[in-house]
């Protein structure tokens, strides 16, 4: 969220265990919007207003504090350490820290395929491959899945004859037809790791990522990890409106889910958009490989214009798997710039829904009494001016893009079986013995 914040804003990553910069001062930024991280970890957000004149270093603390001052606390007392007073400019004193999340991992790094698809954005892919270059965990390699290309760029930087080189090893595949979950599932024959974790071609990874996804595995069992996902720049009105639509972030702090446990909210388990995003999501490779994968008759790229992460969350719960959503598991993602691009986000957003939906119960017609029974909280989420999904509209939301989002939600199941039929001769995911 950015309340009350006008573009363009600043947004980056704010150490707070380093000397604090002095911000602004060129009158180009009305505003930052700054990830607050301590021993590597994030512990916050911090939201500012900037003008003409720089905020001074000092000042900065001041208001970083006020801020983020309670999480920094509980930081410290969870690593057995006795808290700051305060935060002053030259930032918090270096401490040792043998129980914090921030050490790497030392020994026994297990191997994780990063996939990543990709259509027609040779530059964006590129970006992504470079934030992978400073990636702090080694033991990982590449997977590229070029998805129905209407250029040969992308062939030519990854399989070219003078391919560019990269200091981890990548894979190149291509596909013929269009479709997020289809190039997902083409990657599975060309995993390797224990882990799959999978971006997308429109964000940079923190160097701390897949260390994050790999201890969230280690430390829970997990059979899912997701992570933070926030915008890499806030430039236009119409990054803001993403913004204020719920934006990607789901906290800073770690929530582990499962079907057993206490319903968080009245939608769990369906409301699967709570648990993460697909552009940031790592699986046992051994468990989505059991599962055939995705339901190729999701994602972007098909008619379902999404859904496909959603579907596969909810079945590692429905399946008694383990869901953990690890905020250090940092990925920034590069917002659409233009207005109407938010207008076809917001229709895909609904569509995605609508056929997520659908899909579910096309997998798991026992599912049927429990969304039911749900109808009523889910008509409060999403009419409800004060509901999670619409509490970070501010005045002067296009009211516009509401409206597409929910028509797409009713348009949903019938674009599901759209692309049931374009896909038809595309296995769908194996239920398995458990989900």
């Amino acid at each position: 969220m950015t309340p009350g914040l006008a573009t363009p804003i600043l947004v980056g990553d704010l150490h707070l265990d380093a000397p604090l910069p002095d911000l602004g001062g060129d009158g180009r930024y009305r505003g930052a919007r700054l990830l607050a991280r301590l021993h590597g970890q994030p512990v916050g957000e911090v939201l500012l207003r900037l003008g003409q004149a720089p905020l001074p270093a000092g000042r900065l603390a001041t208001q970083v504090w006020a801020q983020v001052g309670d999480r920094v606390r509980e930081h410290y007392a969870a690593d057995g350490i006795a808290p700051p007073a305060g935060l002053a400019a030259g930032g918090l004193s270096p401490r040792d820290r043998p129980g914090c999340g921030g050490q790497p991992l030392v020994a026994g790094e297990p191997k994780i395929t990063v996939v990543i698809a990709t259509r027609d954005r040779p530059e964006s892919l590129l970006r992504v491959l470079a934030s992978l270059c400073r990636m702090q965990y080694r033991a990982f390699d590449v997977v590229v899945v070029d998805s129905a290309p209407s250029t040969e760029q992308t062939a030519q930087i990854l399989s070219g004859p003078a391919p560019l080189e990269w200091p981890f090893p990548v894979s190149y595949l291509r596909v013929s037809r269009p479709g997020l979950a289809l190039a997902h599932n083409a990657a599975l024959c060309a995993v390797t790791g224990d882990i799959v974790a999978i971006t997308d071609d429109d964000v940079e990874v923190d160097p701390g990522w897949l260390t994050a996804v790999a201890r969230a595995f280690a430390e829970s069992g997990a059979t899912c990890v997701t992570g933070l996902i926030l915008p890499a720049e806030l430039e236009t009105q119409a990054q803001l409106l993403v913004e204020q639509a719920g934006g990607y972030s789901r906290g800073f702090t770690r929530h582990t889910f499962t079907a057993a446990m206490p319903a968080p909210t009245p939608l769990f388990p369906f409301t699967a958009g709570r648990f993460g995003s697909g552009a940031n999501m790592a699986f046992r490779a051994d468990w989505l490989a059991s599962r055939g994968g995705f339901d190729p008759a999701t994602g972007a790229g098909s008619p379902a214009r999404g859904g496909d992460d959603l579907l596969a969350f909810l079945r590692v719960i429905t399946s008694g798997g383990t869901l953990v959503y690890e905020p250090a598991a940092i990925v920034r993602h590069w917002h659409r710039r233009d207005y109407e691009g938010m207008r076809r986000q917001a229709f895909g957003y609904g569509v995605g829904l609508g056929a997520y939906l659908t899909a579910s119960l096309r997998a798991r017609p026992a599912l049927l009494g429990a969304m039911l029974r749900r109808t009523l909280p889910a008509v409060r989420h999403l009419l409800g001016p004060r509901s999670v999904k619409n509490a970070g509209h501010e005045p002067g939301f296009p009211r516009e893009l509401v409206w597409r989002e929910r028509a797409g939600l009713l348009t949903g199941p019938f674009a599901y079986a759209m692309s049931r039929w374009r896909y038809r001769d595309c296995p769908a995911p194996r239920r398995g013995a458990a989900g």
